[in-house]
Parts: structure tokens; C-alpha cells; sequence
């Protein structure tokens, strides 16, 4: 009989008194009744433990049966950045994870050195025929793909033990991922650039095979876009067809050339010219608009006070960094490298004055001899 089963005999035996005793006293026993339940109440479990005792017999009690199995030694190794191939060249995924595997009972004296050595191996050797078949711009993706795939204990490939992952990253380097990411936004502008280019290839094609194939094409479809307006369509004929001739390479046709556009200064036809257009003459320099202001003020060639004048405004014009129009007035006219006055003359200053008195200047000595 077990512990169980004795436990629970007792406590059926304990109720069965209880019930037995509050019966007893409800029905007023008589004395000699209580000594006989006392000895019934001890009584029933004991037979009760003597028949389980000879119906299970004698039983030698075996020290080796009763131990337990020990539990499985489990172990773990975590590895990280190990280079895995994907399907690009040159384009690793860094794997790491927590190893763990378990030893397998092997036949034979060929005793495991260093079963972590064959675990991680024999998990590497499965993630990588995952990872050198994907390419390597969805790392994550591949991340779970190894977390499932690597996810379960099998053996490795001498037999030795069995072997899974976990806790596992994927990722790429650093500058690899800058370049996918790179080569990305290329595709992605390339593609752009595909549409457009198709896009315009096809307005083309529309504009020179079908809109402006010829200038009945082009009415039509200007008739369309100015929403049936006939006079607006009709003003334009000339332009329309100076339009499709040049899409065409071609001449405008003669009974066409008459509503062409003329613009308003359009001068007539070389046929129809009177006389021959003047050449045009070259724009006067500053040195000839100057000789002839000097003209004008009777300072005719010659004339003394003519090179001193030129002198003079040479040196203002070249206060104004007008230098090359100075040396032009100079070379043109030809003055005196310094002026002597006439005898008869106070000196002058630096400023053309005396020390007393300001000097005439030759405009006031032609006015004073008029």
C-alpha cells in the first residue's frame, strides 16, 4: 500500500467515527457499545494495511533501480560577428547568437574534446547555407529566417551532440550598408529617370506623328484645346502651319504663306527697296565728339590755348580713372610736355595763379581782346 493509500484510509476510517459517534449519542447507546466502537475504529485500518501487505508479497528494495536518471547536462557559447557569405560577393553578414547544444550518448572510446567546438560549427554550417543564397539588403529578414530555421536541436554531423541557436542579430558592416543604401537611391532616380524619359519620348512621337503630321492634324487638335472657338482656330491657321512645316523640316505651303504672322517692323522685300539702305556710320569717340566741342569754341587747330585745354581736361578725366580716354585726348592733340607763358607774364603757381593775383585764363584773354 502506498502513502496515498494509507493517508487516505485513515482519514476514511476518522470520518466513519465520527459519523459512528454522533449517531451514538442521538440514539442513547448503551455504555457497552462505546468500548466496542473504539475497537472497531482501531481495528479496520489495520486489517485493512495487513491484507495490501500480503497481497504484495515480499519486495527487495533494489539501492541501484532507485536512483534517478541524472538530468542532461545542457551548454551554451555565445558568438558574435561572425562573417557569413550572402548571395553578393563581398557582402558579409555578421552573425551572432548563444549557442546550445547537448552531448549524445556515442558507442566507442572517441571521447569529445571540445564539444563547443562542434556545436558552433555545426550551427554556422546551417546558417550559412541560409544566408550565402539571400542577398544581403534585408539583413533583418534573413535574421528571422535563421531564428526559425535554427531554432531546433539537431545533431551534428559526427554524431557527437546536438546543437541549436538563439538570441540571434544579422547585420552588415557599417560602410556596406552605406553603399546598398547608395546604390538604392540610384536604382530609385534611375527608374525616375526611365519614366520621364519614356514619358517625353511619347509626347514626342504624339506631337510629330500624330498632332503635327501635318497642318489639317494641327487645326484639329488646336480646335480641341481652344474648346470649339473657330475664330481663335482660324487667326491662328498661319502660325499652325509655319508650326507643322518646321516639325517637318519642310517649306510652308504656298497657299499657306499668306496667313503667316508678319511682325510689325518687318521691312518690304529687297525687290520692292527704292534706294539702298545707308551703311551705318561708327560711333563717334570720345576724342572726336571733344575736337569738335573745341571746333565750336573757336579753338581751331592751331590755336596755343587748344593743346593747354586738352592738357587740362586730360588730367580731370584721368582723376576719374578714365585713363585710356586721357592718353587718346593726349595722343590726339599732341600738347606740350609743360607750358612757358608768354613774356611779359607774372609766373604762375602750380594752379595756373600767382602769388598775389589769380592769372587770366586763356578764355578771358580772348574775351578781353574782342
Amino acid at each position: 500500500m502506498t502513502t496515498g493509500s494509507k493517508t487516505t484510509t485513515i482519514f476514511l476510517t476518522t470520518l466513519c467515527g465520527l459519523l459512528l459517534t454522533i449517531l451514538g449519542l442521538m440514539q442513547e447507546w448503551p455504555r457497552f457499545a462505546w468500548p466496542a466502537l473504539a475497537v472497531f475504529l482501531v481495528g479496520v485500518p489495520a486489517v485493512a494495511f495487513k491484507i495490501a501487505a500480503v497481497r504484495r508479497g515480499p519486495l527487495k528494495v533494489d539501492v541501484e533501480e532507485q536512483r534517478t536518471d541524472p538530468p542532461i547536462e545542457r551548454r551554451e557559447l555565445h558568438v558574435r560577428h561572425v562573417a557569413l557569405p550572402s548571395n553578393w560577393a563581398d557582402y558579409d553578414f555578421l552573425f551572432s547568437a548563444t549557442v546550445r547544444w547537448y552531448p549524445l550518448e556515442v558507442s566507442g572510446n572517441d571521447p569529445v574534446l571540445n564539444p563547443a567546438g562542434l556545436a558552433v560549427e555545426a550551427v554556422l554550417d546551417r546558417a550559412r547555407l541560409i544566408t550565402e543564397q539571400r542577398e544581403p539588403g534585408r539583413p533583418s529578414l534573413v535574421q528571422h529566417e535563421l531564428s526559425g530555421a535554427l531554432s531546433r536541436m539537431r545533431p551534428d554531423p559526427t554524431g557527437h551532440l546536438q546543437a541549436m541557436a538563439e538570441d540571434i542579430t544579422l547585420v552588415l558592416r557599417e560602410h556596406d550598408q552605406e553603399r546598398l543604401n547608395r546604390l538604392a537611391e540610384v536604382r530609385k532616380d534611375k527608374a525616375v529617370w526611365e519614366h520621364q524619359r519614356k514619358y517625353e519620348q511619347s509626347k514626342r512621337q504624339y506631337l510629330s506623328e500624330d498632332v503635327l503630321k501635318d497642318t489639317g492634324s494641327a487645326v484639329v487638335w488646336w480646335l480641341s484645346k481652344n474648346d470649339d472657338h473657330v475664330e481663335k482656330t482660324v487667326a491662328d491657321l498661319g502660325l499652325l502651319a509655319q508650326l507643322t512645316s518646321a516639325a517637318n523640316d519642310t517649306d510652308v505651303p504656298e497657299r499657306l504663306r499668306d496667313l503667316m504672322p508678319r511682325p510689325h517692323d518687318e521691312r518690304p522685300a529687297p525687290d520692292t527697296l527704292q534706294e539702298p539702305a545707308p551703311p551705318l556710320e561708327p560711333e563717334p569717340m570720345p576724342a572726336d565728339l571733344f575736337e569738335a566741342f573745341l571746333d565750336s569754341m573757336g579753338f581751331t587747330d592751331g590755336d596755343v590755348r587748344r593743346p593747354i585745354l586738352v592738357k587740362q581736361i586730360a588730367d580731370v578725366i584721368r582723376t576719374q580713372d578714365q585713363h585710356e580716354t586721357a592718353e587718346d585726348l593726349l595722343r590726339r592733340f599732341d600738347p606740350p610736355a609743360s607750358f612757358t607763358p608768354d613774356v611779359g607774364e607774372p609766373p604762375t603757381s602750380t594752379h595756373g595763379t600767382t602769388d598775389e593775383t589769380p592769372a587770366a585764363s586763356p578764355f578771358e584773354r580772348k574775351t578781353d581782346g574782342q
